[in-house]
Parts: C-alpha cells; sequence; structure tokens
C-alpha cells in the first residue's frame, strides 16, 4: 500500500479551512455593509483647487448651519453618470451639492459639467486622490451627508440610484433634513 505524505494532504486542509472560514464569514449580519470611520466626526479639508470657471469650495461650506452633500465624482466614471440625473433632481430640489472632482482631466470634467449640466454648488479637484484618501473615499461615486455643523452624518458607496441607494440613503437624508 502506498503511503500518503502529509505534505499532499496539507493543501487540501488549508483550502477547507479557509472555505469555511468564508462560508460563515460571509452569513454573518451586515456581511456585505462597509462601515465608515468618518460617520460621526468632523468632515476633512476640501480641497483649495477648483476647475477653472467654477466656484471654489470652502470649509465653511460645511458649517454654515445647513446640511450639505459632498460627492466624488468623474467624468470617466459610468456609475457617476449615472447618477447625475439624480444630483440634478437633488440641486432643484434646494439641496447644497459640493462635487469633487476625483482623478479627472480638467477639460473632460469641464465639458462632462456643461453639456450635461452642473447640479454642484463648487467644484474643488482632487487630482490625485489626497483628499479622498482623507475622507475614506474608495473609488467614485461616494456621497456624504454633512450635518450644519460639518459633521458626517452618512457615506453612500456607490451611485445614487436603485434600490439600495432608495433604502439606505433617501431615510438618512430625509432623517439629516428633518423630514
Amino acid at each position: 500500500m502506498a503511503k500518503v505524505s502529509p505534505l499532499m494532504i496539507l493543501p487540501p486542509a488549508i483550502f477547507g479551512a479557509f472555505a469555511l472560514i468564508a462560508f460563515f464569514g460571509l452569513g454573518r449580519d451586515g456581511a456585505g455593509d462597509l462601515e465608515s470611520r468618518f460617520e460621526g466626526r468632523q468632515a476633512p479639508a476640501l480641497p483649495t483647487e477648483t476647475l477653472d470657471g467654477y466656484a471654489p469650495a470652502s470649509d465653511d461650506m460645511l458649517r454654515n448651519g445647513e446640511v450639505t452633500l459632498v460627492n466624488f465624482w468623474a467624468s470617466w466614471c459610468p456609475p457617476c453618470r449615472a447618477e447625475h440625473p439624480v444630483l440634478l433632481e437633488m440641486q432643484d430640489a434646494g439641496l447644497r451639492i459640493i462635487g469633487v472632482n476625483y482623478k479627472d482631466r480638467p477639460e473632460q470634467a469641464i465639458s462632462y459639467l456643461t453639456e450635461d449640466d452642473n447640479p454642484f454648488m463648487a467644484v474643488p479637484v482632487d487630482p490625485v486622490g489626497r483628499t479622498a484618501i482623507e475622507w475614506g473615499v474608495t473609488g467614485p461615486p461616494e456621497t456624504f451627508i454633512v450635518a450644519g455643523d460639518g459633521t458626517i452624518l452618512y457615506k453612500h458607496v456607490g451611485p445614487l440610484v436603485g434600490s439600495y441607494y432608495e433604502q439606505s440613503f433617501v431615510p438618512k437624508l430625509n432623517a439629516a433634513l428633518g423630514r
């Protein structure tokens, strides 16, 4: 009878252990949620550089007593384009939105906002992603609800469309607005 080497059993055993960990880990409550370490804290600084011809952002805009949305977006980002009509509707409803242009070419960002309309009251730029890191952004689009005192109330990862948006973002926004 041939002997089975322990080295032949080790890889399947390791794989089996990882499979069990993954199976039980994915089944826990909230496994798909991305927690934000920034909720409940003061919003980091906004970039001082802006797109040519667009209003600059200031930290006072986040601390003026009114709820403000901070949206990280890019012209090259398809989900950003998908949420753009929703941002325009929010602007029409009187919401204050600051759009941080993320790792984009200025001429493309300006063209996009010129062609598809500008929902933002200010358009700071983050050409290398430094501000995004400070805000905890993993990639656009991401939108933050900021209270009038500059406290981050909620971070939404992904486009502002679909059922996840309706079930997670809209109730948080309505609560922040006192609706």
